[in-house]
């Protein structure tokens, strides 16, 4: 497997939309301080393929792929394997209950020649490829095909962790035992053992039903298949004999049928014949029509008598004069006679209005002439008065006083106010002029009243003769209606004459209707006689068509009875003629019926001598029990054939089922699945001495003893030593070596034909002092220099990033991590 391109949203610390293109990079690096997110670049091609992160601790840890905040993460890694293009994709979502789940996985093969960067145009994901997974279930078993690694030996052979890089070096054997078992999958060998153990049980289950369908395959020796065969040429005897005998029955059955159905002919014509009988009534049904086609006119005369009275009214009436005009000019007439009459009464009530309203006009005159007499002379008591006031002061003043006020001279409270002296002036005068005042009041109230007065008789004198007016008006109205009319009187005699004329003319209609009424029943009683005139006449053509096979005689169609008593006559000679015709007849059809009932008895003791019930088909009862003869041989036949394909079939299950056990048996041993470790661990050391000699410029080998490893070093006489001996150089150079040959053991181990094709180390550099940095470079540049995969490393060692020809550079920011392609 082969990354080159990989697309990360919202996965972890890549909040932001963020690519990497490994198309061209043969030996790259990650870079950027601790915490930047360059082994989370690693996690995502893991978590696209699989699901899953080393260092999530599984399934369970699938929050931990969504960014601080975020709702969905998106990863989607396209890579080569064996040569074919794939693109793995995978999306992970939050819900609003906080449930993080995989919304979407899926798998597709490119199409040859695809090219990467069209990615970046948001093709949907049909234009992808072929879809081969499309779910996260599907997605397990097309990872496995496509790369042809699980999970744990992907993280062992292409991705390694950081900080397991050397535990396979250092473990304990029985450790190491483990993890050869895990990584190899040795426990194969157990779960062969269980489905040998159950293939010998399944074998054996079968062998089981084998010998009871055996034992139930009974009746199929010699004797019983000769049984079988003679009974079919018996069945084919009795068919021959059958088929010769159902042609004569044929003939027999047909002959008696014939006879039978010119007996039943003939007694159907007697029946015809016996059926002709004349209906009750037929003499008087041609008499009803005659009587009910006279009362039928004299109603229609009667109805024609009745109009013409009718029509003979309606234009008396009509020259009578239009009525309602005629009662027009009569009330006209009334009304004229009770308006003169109104009219002289407004006029009488006018003239009393007008004299009431002058004598009103006169009394107001006079009684504003006595205003002005009160108000002069008030006017000369007020003079009087002011003049008194002139003359004494004193006594004018005190009439102005009241006990308990103030004086407006002296301003002190006067207790008593002295009487005015006797023969003042002052009291004169104004006794004078409260009597003057009075007097003009009184004067003023009787020309308000008289005023008042006068005006209503003013109006009351108004509706009169406006009312007057009306009446005048009226009455010219009247007058010029009518103007030429004739008198009261005549009027009066017109309108009686039309009353005369209406009552009779309704007189006349309901005559009319009455007669119309009785025309109309007398036409229904003459249409109902016809129609039993016909319905006589079709009832005789019914019984004389179903007689025209005898030709009967012709019909005199004016006579409805007559017709029937000859029909009638005829039909009983006829009926005399064919019931001496029957007794021959009836002796044909016995002698018929005899002969075919002597066939079937023929028939059916054939059946019964083969044991055949007797069958209205005999010939295909025949058939039939020979078909089952032939059948019966047929399934003898089946049946022995079958027995010998169950006895190889119980061979073969018995051999399985001793294979099975046998195998069961060997691979339940415990000294196995040792030997298959020892012989695995064998095959790895041996590749890894190869690749440790070559990285080490032929220095060491790799050994191994009882689990243990050593290194043999040939720089120095051979010397074996423990490999926890070695530098941090030599140790990363052993734990690559293994790695390398670990991944090259599981690639020839592995049934999907792994395609390892590259190789990316996310180990703790950082450790290691200039020398030994120096020959990690110097191991690096020599496994990418092999040209056979891809190397990666994950590192923040500046020295060895410079060595690398690509490097991508990650660094993060407040918001997310980001990824920059720097050297070649």
């Amino acid at each position: 497997m082969r990354p080159m391109r990989l697309d990360m949203a919202g996965f972890t610390v890549f909040r932001d939309e963020t690519t990497v293109d490994f198309t061209d990079a043969d030996f790259f690096a990650l870079v950027g301080p601790t915490g930047s997110g360059k082994s989370t670049v690693l996690d995502a091609i893991c978590f696209a393929l699989y699901g899953t992160v080393p260092r999530w601790g599984g399934a369970r840890g699938l929050a931990n792929a969504l960014a601080p905040s975020a709702t969905e993460a998106r990863v989607r890694l396209v890579f080569e394997s064996a040569g074919a293009r794939y693109v793995a994709t995978r999306v992970v979502r939050r819900d609003g209950r906080g449930n993080v789940k995989t919304a979407n996985a899926g798998l597709q093969l490119m199409p040859a020649g695809f090219d990467v960067t069209k990615l970046d145009t948001g093709l949907s994901p049909e234009d992808l490829g072929e879809v081969i997974a499309g779910t996260p279930a599907e997605m397990e078993e097309a990872v496995l095909e496509a790369v042809g690694l699980p999970y744990e030996q992907f993280t062992s052979c292409v991705v390694l962790p950081q900080g397991r890089f050397a535990d396979f070096l250092h473990a304990k054997p029985a450790t190491r035992q483990q993890i050869l078992v895990n990584l190899l999958g040795l426990g194969v060998y157990e779960d062969v053992q269980k489905r040998a153990t159950e293939r010998a049980g399944q074998a054996e289950a079968k062998l089981e039903t084998v010998d009871r369908v055996l034992a139930g395959l009974t009746d199929i020796d010699d004797a019983a298949l000769a049984a079988a065969t003679g009974q079919v040429a018996r069945m084919r005897e009795l068919a021959a004999a059958v088929e010769a005998a159902v042609p004569e029955r044929e003939r027999a059955r047909a002959a008696a049928r014939e006879a039978g159905a010119a007996l039943a002919a003939l007694d159907a014509d007697l029946a015809g014949l016996a059926g002709v009988r004349a209906p009750d009534g037929v003499a008087e049904v041609a008499r009803a029509v005659t009587t009910a086609r006279v009362a039928a006119d004299e109603a229609a005369a009667t109805v024609a008598l009745a109009e013409e009275r009718e029509e003979k009214l309606r234009g008396e009436l009509a020259a009578a004069g239009d009525e309602s005009t005629l009662r027009l000019l009569l009330r006209a007439h009334t009304d004229r006679d009770r308006l003169t009459g109104e009219a002289e009464l407004v006029r009488g009530a006018i003239d009393t209005a007008q004299r009431e309203h002058d004598v009103a006009v006169a009394a107001l005159t006079a009684a504003r002439e006595a205003s002005a007499r009160a108000e002069a002379e008030l006017e000369a008591a007020f003079r009087a008065h002011e003049e008194a006031k002139a003359t004494d002061q004193a006594v004018a003043l005190r009439a102005h006083l009241s006990a308990g006020a103030n004086c407006p001279v002296c301003e002190q409270t006067v207790d008593r106010v002295p009487p005015l002296p006797a023969g003042s002036a002052v009291a004169e005068a104004t006794a004078a002029g409260k009597a003057a005042r009075a007097a003009t009041k009184a004067a003023q109230a009787r020309v308000q009243e008289r005023d008042a007065a006068a005006r209503d008789l003013e109006r009351v004198l108004l509706r009169a003769r406006a009312q007057h007016d009306q009446l005048r008006s009226r009455l010219a109205e009247l007058d010029d209606q009518l103007a030429g009319a004739a008198a009261p009187e005549a009027l009066r005699a017109a309108l009686d004459e039309h009353t005369r004329l209406r009552r009779a003319l309704d007189e006349a209609a309901t005559a009319v209707r009455a007669g119309r009424d009785a025309a109309r029943r007398a036409r229904g009683a003459l249409d109902a006689a016809e129609e039993r005139l016909r319905a006589t006449w079709r009832g005789f053509d019914a019984a004389r068509d179903g007689l025209a096979r005898f030709g009967p005689p012709a019909a005199d169609r004016d006579d409805v009875a007559g017709a029937w008593t000859a029909l009638v006559d005829w039909a009983a000679g006829q009926l005399g003629q064919r019931r001496a015709e029957r007794v021959g007849l009836a002796a044909t059809v016995a002698e018929a019926e005899a002969a075919a009932t002597a066939v079937e008895e023929r028939i059916a003791g054939l059946l019964s001598t083969a044991g055949l019930p007797p069958a209205d088909d005999p010939v295909r009862a025949v058939t039939v029990a020979a078909e089952r003869a032939e059948a019966a041989v047929r399934r003898i036949e089946e049946r022995r054939e079958q027995a010998g394909e169950l006895r190889g079939q119980r061979v073969e299950h018995e051999r399985q089922a001793r294979t099975a056990r046998a195998l069961a048996g060997h691979l339940r041993a415990n000294n196995f699945e040792r030997w298959l470790l020892a012989e695995a661990l064998d095959l790895l050391v041996d590749g890894a001495s190869r690749i440790l000699r070559e990285l080490s410029h032929g220095q060491y080998d790799l050994v191994h003893d009882k689990g243990e490893f050593f290194v043999v070093d040939h720089h120095d006489a051979g010397l074996r030593r423990g490999v926890r001996t070695l530098s941090g150089g030599e140790t990363f150079q052993a734990s690559l070596a293994l790695a390398l040959a670990l991944s090259e053991q599981l690639a020839g181990m592995s049934t999907t034909a792994a395609s390892l094709e590259s190789i990316v180390l996310d180990e703790g550099f950082g450790t290691l002092d200039a020398a030994t940095l120096d020959t990690v470079a110097a191991t690096l540049e020599s496994l990418a220099a092999r040209g056979d995969r891809m190397v990666g490393v994950v590192t923040h060692v500046p020295a060895l990033a410079e060595r690398i020809p690509v490097r991508y550079e990650v660094r993060k920011d407040a918001r997310s991590a980001h990824v920059e392609r720097t050297g070649l």
